[in-house]
C-alpha cells in the first residue's frame, strides 16, 4: 500500500520560473545622447486607467522605468508626465505625453504550474504629438521582450 501511495504522488506545480516581462525604458538627454537624464516628478498611467502605473514610483524624479505591456491587445498607450503636480483644485498641471506600444504577442509555455506568460515581438513605438513635447524622441534598443533585464527603448528628452 505504501510503495502505491508514493509512486502515485506528483510534484507540485509551483511556479517559481517567472511572468510575463515588463518593457524597460530609459530617459536619456537630447544634448548628449549617451547621458542618462532624470524625469522629474515622473508620472505613468495608462491610458483609460484612473491610477497611476504600480512598478513606477510616482512623482519621482528617475530615469529608468519598467511598465507592463497588455497581453491581450497588440497597443499599450501610457500618459507620461514630466513635472507632475497639481493645482488647488485638483487638476494636473505637467508636461503631458502620450506614448503609443505596438507589438505582436507571443504566448509561451512555461509549465503546469506557471502556465502562459505573454512575451512581445516587433515593437514599435510611436508619440501623440502636441504643441508642447517633452519627450523630443524615442528608439528602441530591442524589439522583442523577452525578460526585463535590459533596456527595450530610450526616450529622449
Amino acid at each position: 500500500m505504501c510503495i502505491i501511495a508514493i509512486s502515485s504522488c506528483e510534484k507540485d506545480d509551483i511556479c517559481v520560473e517567472g511572468d510575463t516581462p515588463l518593457l524597460v525604458i530609459e530617459f536619456y538627454n537630447i544634448l548628449d545622447t549617451s547621458a542618462l537624464k532624470n524625469v522629474p516628478t515622473l508620472r505613468v498611467v495608462g491610458v483609460g486607467q484612473n491610477v497611476t502605473v504600480n512598478t513606477v514610483a510616482d512623482r519621482t524624479a528617475l530615469s529608468t522605468i519598467s511598465i507592463p505591456l497588455k497581453t491581450d491587445a497588440d497597443i499599450t498607450s501610457f500618459i507620461m508626465i514630466n513635472s507632475s503636480a497639481t493645482n488647488d483644485e485638483g487638476i494636473e498641471t505637467g508636461n503631458i505625453d502620450t506614448v503609443n506600444f505596438s507589438y505582436q504577442r507571443v504566448e509561451d509555455f512555461l509549465s503546469r504550474g506557471c502556465g502562459f506568460i505573454v512575451n512581445y515581438d516587433e515593437l514599435q513605438a510611436t508619440i501623440t504629438t502636441d504643441s508642447e513635447n517633452w519627450i523630443q524622441d524615442i528608439e528602441i534598443t530591442r524589439s522583442q521582450v523577452i525578460n526585463s533585464d535590459s533596456t527595450h527603448v530610450k526616450i529622449f528628452h
